[in-house]
């Protein structure tokens, strides 16, 4: 089993930056960052394996970045320029096969999610 704890959930304005951070038990091979906004299914935003090859959803490109320190076990989500679009409960996940990307299947563990509004 993979615990993992998510952070740095807040509420800022259009264009503004905000950085979520995920504390895991332990590494595996895929770490990824997953939303779901108001209304929607849960969407894939952003995967990175362990050797830092990144995978990062369309409409995130340019303005998220996914790094991890494996040495921390911890996983960060930077994201700036946010849009209202962007709101909603943001989870990180860990997935063991060795196979990345962000489509949620690869993945196994699940954190509790943590709140990122975006309004003016």
């Amino acid at each position: 089993q993979v615990q993992l704890v998510e952070s740095g959930g807040d509420s800022v304005r259009p264009g503004g930056s905000l950085k979520l951070s995920c504390t895991y038990t332990s590494s595996t091979y895929c770490m990824g960052w997953f939303r779901q906004g108001p209304g929607n299914e849960r969407e894939g935003v952003a995967a990175i394996s362990t050797g830092g090859s990144t995978y990062v959803d369309a409409s995130v490109a340019g303005r998220f970045t996914i790094s991890r320190d494996n040495n921390k076990n911890t996983l960060h989500l930077q994201m700036s320029s946010l849009k209202p679009s962007d709101a909603g409960e943001y989870y990180c996940a860990a997935g063991r096969r060795r196979y990345c990307s962000t489509d949620e299947k690869w993945f196994e563990f699940w954190g509790q999610g943590t709140q990122v509004a975006v309004s003016s």
